[in-house]
C-alpha cells in the first residue's frame, strides 16, 4: 500500500512538473512572436512613411498620377489601421490575416504608380529607400513566421495539446 502511495504521488510530481515546463514554454514561445511582430511593426511604419512621401513626390510632379496616388494613400490609411490592430493583437489569427491582406492591396497600389526618373527630384532617393525597406520588412515578417510556426508545432503537439487548450493558448495566424 505504501509502494503504491508513492508511486502515485512520484507519478503526480512528474505530470506537475511536465504541465508547468510545457505551459512556460508556451508562454516563452508566444512572448517570442510578440517581440518579433515589435519587428514587423516598426519595418511597416518606415515604408508607410516613406510611401506617403512617394505619394506627396509624384502628386507634386504628375497631376495625371493623381487618382493612382490616392488609391496609394487610400491602402496607406487602411494598412495603417489594420497595423494597429494587429499591433494591439500580434498573434490573432484574423488580425495578422487582415494585415497581410492590407499589405497586398498596399503592393498592388504601389505597383500601379508611375514611377518617372526626374533629374532634381527625390524620387530615385525614394525608391531605393522603399526597396530597402521592403527588404527589411520581408526579413522581419519570415522570422514573425517562424516564431509563428514554432508556437503552433508547440501547441499542436501532443501531449501538450491538451494543456494548450486547457489554458487557452489558441494556434497564431502567419503573417
Amino acid at each position: 500500500m505504501a509502494g503504491e502511495a508513492i508511486g502515485g504521488w512520484a507519478l503526480a510530481a512528474v505530470l506537475l512538473f511536465w504541465g508547468v515546463g510545457a505551459y512556460n514554454r508556451l508562454v516563452r514561445l508566444r512572448a517570442e512572436i510578440v517581440r518579433r511582430f515589435g519587428a514587423v511593426d516598426a519595418r511597416w511604419r518606415e515604408r508607410h512613411a516613406l510611401l506617403l512621401q512617394l505619394a506627396d513626390a509624384l502628386a507634386a510632379l504628375l497631376a495625371s498620377a493623381q487618382p493612382r496616388v490616392e488609391v496609394l494613400r487610400t491602402a496607406c490609411a487602411q494598412g495603417e489601421a489594420a497595423r494597429l490592430h494587429a499591433s494591439r493583437h500580434p498573434g490573432a489569427p484574423g488580425a495578422i490575416a487582415s494585415l497581410g491582406l492590407a499589405d497586398e492591396i498596399l503592393a498592388e497600389a504601389r505597383a500601379r504608380l508611375p514611377l518617372p526618373a526626374r533629374a532634381g527630384t527625390d524620387l530615385p532617393t525614394l525608391d531605393a529607400q522603399l526597396g530597402q525597406a521592403d527588404t527589411a520588412f520581408a526579413f522581419a515578417r519570415s522570422e514573425f513566421n517562424a516564431a509563428v510556426a514554432a508556437y503552433n508545432v508547440a501547441v499542436a503537439e501532443q501531449p501538450t495539446i491538451w494543456l494548450a487548450r486547457l489554458v487557452g493558448f489558441r494556434p497564431a495566424g502567419l503573417l
